[in-house]
């Protein structure tokens, strides 16, 4: 019995650290590619190779989000030079982000974010899967291809 109990307290302190709201904010941090957003519990709709990535950098709770288009070298092409302001805020025991436009205000809450993996729940309900990005050619590859 004290085995059980022993075991079942070290699943849950593995399982509650990886919700840790400071731990999360370290992990936002680099570029980001859609995997699948989940409308509703049945619906999904799933991405193959994304056209854009998302680049978050947050320093100090406050950072921004562009959207920019990898090149086949592993660079990127800026979309725009539009960007969203973020505020990233710990509220009762959760992560959320703050985003700011010149046009726009909203909010979303972080349910996960390791250093694979992103998932945000946005304003209207819909789960966005992220993984980290991963440029089609490494430097290596470039490399020995000359």
């Amino acid at each position: 019995m004290k085995r059980l109990i022993l075991l079942f307290s070290i699943f849950i302190i593995i399982s509650c650290s990886n919700k840790d709201p400071q731990e999360q904010i370290k992990n936002l941090n680099g570029y980001w590619q859609i995997e699948k957003v989940q409308i509703k519990n049945d619906s999904v709709v799933e991405y193959g190779l994304s056209q854009l990535i998302d680049y978050i950098e947050i320093k100090d709770s406050t950072g921004i989000r562009k959207k920019l288009k990898p090149k086949i070298d592993g660079d990127f092409i800026e979309v725009s030079n539009d960007s969203e302001n973020i505020t990233a805020i710990v509220e009762d025991g959760k992560l959320m982000l703050y985003y700011s436009t010149p046009f726009d205000e909203w909010k979303e809450e972080v349910l996960e974010a390791t250093e694979e993996k992103l998932v945000i729940l946005n304003r209207d309900d819909k789960k966005y899967y992220y993984q980290r990005y991963e440029p089609l050619l490494s430097q290596d590859e470039e490399e020995t291809q000359e």
